[in-house]
């Protein structure tokens, strides 16, 4: 097995614990954050999608799907079109909401599909690269593609124990 279809395979589990994390959810559920201060189930797949979708882009020479294919005016935000949610507040956390759960999973399947893209033709050496020289030491190819997937699933992670607790506490 090659390592792009290692990374391949692992972007494709983000994609379905976004589905899982998202199915039947409505939108007080979507928006509903457990106490003051935490992030919704919303914002965190908006953010992991949006890192995805960032870093991605950046590190492959692609436009970001956010941008290019209007999703920024399709959800409406009241924020920057190039914010990712790194560091918001409570204040800018409470302002990712949504109306359904099919714009969350619309805008991730894009993502998603992008990605997949790049990871095709995705070469051993090119995993080697240097794509952000800012870090100490630079940031390869492979490194980044492996932080995402890590960030990614630690987020859809903290999204289905939001779901968890939503639920637990309507029984």
């Amino acid at each position: 097995m090659h390592a792009k279809d290692i990374l391949i395979d692992g972007y494709g589990r983000i994609r379905e614990e976004v589905h899982a994390a998202l199915d039947g959810l409505d939108p007080e559920d979507l928006n509903a954050r457990p106490t003051p201060g935490t992030n919704s189930v919303a914002w965190l797949v908006w953010h992991l999608t949006r890192v995805q979708d960032d870093h991605l882009a950046d590190a492959v020479g692609l436009d970001q799907v956010w941008l290019d294919q209007d999703w920024h005016e399709r959800f409406g935000l009241d924020l920057l079109p190039g914010d990712i949610g790194y560091g918001h507040s409570p204040a800018q956390v409470a302002k990712v909401r949504v109306d359904s759960a099919d714009l969350l999973t619309g805008y991730h399947d894009a993502v998603h599909a992008q990605s997949l893209q790049a990871l095709r033709g995705v070469g051993a050496a090119d995993l080697d690269r240097v794509v952000d020289r800012r870090w100490d030491p630079p940031v390869t190819l492979g490194v980044r593609l492996v932080s995402v997937l890590s960030d990614d699933l630690q987020h859809v992670g903290q999204a289905a124990y939001v779901r968890g607790l939503l639920q637990s506490a309507a029984e």
